[in-house]
């Protein structure tokens, strides 16, 4: 076993334990009684659901399902919060329809692209690796525990609060950003389709004023979810604000906008044009005035 394997096996319990802690303090009026949190079966329900597409997936050697898998897994958690809620309030609707429209959106648009292009470079290695593999998956269920703990608090608990200025600013912080990850993700595939722009790098639209504007989007529109989620929170409960900085984190120091940066200077390092435009362009926040 090599040091890769030895990082992902040591990796998988270090995050089932990360997703349990966040099971048992994501709703402060249960503590330990994960029994009867609803909370808690949902972030139970985004692990086993990885885990069960994990076996077909490295059956067939596959990452085809990967993204769909993911976004299923945030519409079936938060639509059974939803059934289970005692007190099901607007804050709680609106908070789930976020995160349909946001799943469904990019799910739908992952599977897509990634039909059409036939496989995911992330995967081109550890697909073939049982430990590594796993360990994706599993980290996938605590990407969609982290990311979606703010509205599952929220509707789960039982405290509720009526809509006011927190939620105002939430829903416009989530508007912005859930349109400018559209925006930036149609940019980016209209590019694609245009067979004069081969090997070529976008920096048109959005791309021109952020070299990962859909990232910048992404991580916009959690953080809109979280300020929405705020004036519920009690207790322990408060950790889920961790929320859009574990996004923000992981896209920016893992498994984002690393991975794109060094593909890109991979194929274009060293082109006059490609530097200018790393120089000239912020990787995540967009410039706002025109240059």
């Amino acid at each position: 076993m090599n040091k890769d394997q030895w990082k992902a096996l040591l990796a998988i319990p270090a995050v089932i334990t990360i997703g349990w802690g966040f099971a048992v303090t994501g709703d402060s009026g249960r503590g330990m009684d994960w029994i009867s949190s609803p909370f808690a079966w949902a972030v139970l329900l985004a692990f086993c659901l990885q885990w069960v597409a994990f076996v077909p997936a490295y059956l067939g050697r596959t990452e085809r399902y990967f993204d769909i898998v993911g976004s299923a897994t945030y519409i079936l958690a938060t639509a059974m919060l939803l059934i289970l809620s005692e007190s099901l309030d607007t804050r709680s609707v609106i908070l789930g329809l976020m995160v349909f429209i946001w799943a469904l959106r990019l799910g739908s648009f992952l599977f897509m692209r990634i039909h059409k292009a036939g496989k995911d470079g992330r995967f081109d290695v550890i697909k073939n690796c049982f430990v590594r593999f796993l360990a994706a998956w599993t980290l996938q269920g605590l990407w969609i525990t982290f990311t979606a703990a703010a509205a599952w608090t929220a509707i789960a608990s039982n405290y509720k609060e009526p809509l006011g200025w927190f939620a105002a600013i939430g829903i416009l912080l989530w508007l912005v950003g859930i349109a400018i990850e559209v925006v930036a993700d149609r940019q980016k595939s209209q590019f694609k389709a245009n067979p004069e722009n081969k090997d070529k790098f976008i920096r048109n639209g959005l791309w021109s004023r952020s070299r990962h504007p859909n990232y910048f989007g992404e991580i916009l529109l959690w953080s809109g979810v979280a300020v929405i989620a705020i004036p519920v929170l009690q207790g322990w409960q408060w950790i889920v604000l961790s929320s859009p900085i574990f996004v923000t984190l992981l896209l920016t120091g893992v498994s984002g906008i690393p991975l794109l940066e060094k593909r890109s200077d991979d194929k274009w390092g060293g082109q006059d044009e490609y530097e200018a435009y790393k120089k000239s362009t912020p990787v995540l926040v967009p410039y706002l005035w025109w240059r």
